[in-house]
């Protein structure tokens, strides 16, 4: 089995449990590729700096950073620190891991979007500048090259963007990243996260939904998931999409966050539920 794992970057989040995790995991002779974010360290930073981040929202009602040049810069850098910090940990648990971002053999690699559609104050907008772009392919020779040899994938943004032609490092959400690669690889997907998974009632942990396998299942995923869980289901719904199996949104600071998550903790959604969903709108479309 290959289990892809997003590690997310929000304060509340501890990942010495998901290294520990996947230490174990290796140990037992999975293939293991870990992904993670860094939202928070790229604020902390731009903070330090005197520099205002900058959230804008798309006219599907998805929330993302806006990356001008100030801020990819200070995104490369905050993501080169983190990348560095969770090898150097995965190694002192006997772990072979390798870090990469996605311009490392173009690993992730699209189009750059220097410009985006935002709602602001009501109205549809274009905001040029950005530095984002959008994954259309994914390397998976290079990770499969790792994986064969032993060596444990700890990925990350940037992705490399192809800005007519030439090769530059842009944003692109780490979720999605992940996604990307778990659909490449076949593999299971986890998005640890700080919540145990999606509610039914966002207010509510007691309306956990732990399994997504049907259509209709699916369509309450979808009208629960809000926020940042929005983001996720989006991660979610690709990875499935693209040939993962199963995906899980899990709790990163439970106990043995992985293997509880493997186990069936969290919000667990088949590609059966899609492949539902995509047949009853074609019979509808006819």
């Amino acid at each position: 089995m290959t289990v892809v794992i997003k590690v997310g970057g929000a304060r509340a989040v501890d990942p010495a449990g998901a290294l520990a995790d996947v230490a174990s995991l290796v140990a037992d002779g999975e293939r293991v590729v870990v992904v993670h974010g860094g939202s928070t360290k790229v604020d902390e930073t731009l903070e330090r700096l005197g520099v205002e981040p900058e959230y804008v929202e798309t006219p599907s009602g998805v929330v993302g950073r806006f990356t001008d040049e100030t801020t990819m810069e200070v995104f490369e850098m905050a993501f080169g620190h983190l990348n560095t910090q969770l090898v150097a940990g995965l190694q002192t648990q006997g772990v072979d891991a390798v870090g990469l971002n996605g311009v490392d053999g173009k690993l992730l690699y699209g189009p750059r979007k220097s410009a985006v559609r935002v709602v602001e104050d009501g109205k549809k907008k274009i905001r040029r500048g950005d530095h984002s772009g959008t994954i259309k392919q994914v390397n998976g020779d290079l990770l499969e090259t790792l994986l064969d040899d032993g060596y444990t994938p700890v990925a990350a943004p940037p992705m490399a963007g192809d800005d007519d032609g030439d090769v530059v490092p842009v944003n692109t959400d780490a979720d999605r990243s992940a996604a990307a690669i778990a659909g490449e690889l076949d593999a299971t997907l986890v998005l640890l996260t700080d919540v145990e998974g999606v509610y039914a009632d966002p207010d509510d942990p007691a309306t956990l939904i732990e399994a997504v396998e049907t259509a209709a299942d699916w369509d309450a995923l979808e009208d629960a998931a809000e926020g940042f869980m929005g983001r996720k289901i989006m991660a979610v719904e690709e990875a499935l999409d693209a040939g993962a199996p199963e995906a899980v949104v899990a709790d990163a600071n439970a106990d043995e966050p992985i293997r509880s998550a493997l186990d069936g903790d969290g919000t667990h959604v088949y590609a059966g539920a899609l492949e539902q969903d995509d047949q009853l709108t074609e019979e509808t479309d006819t």
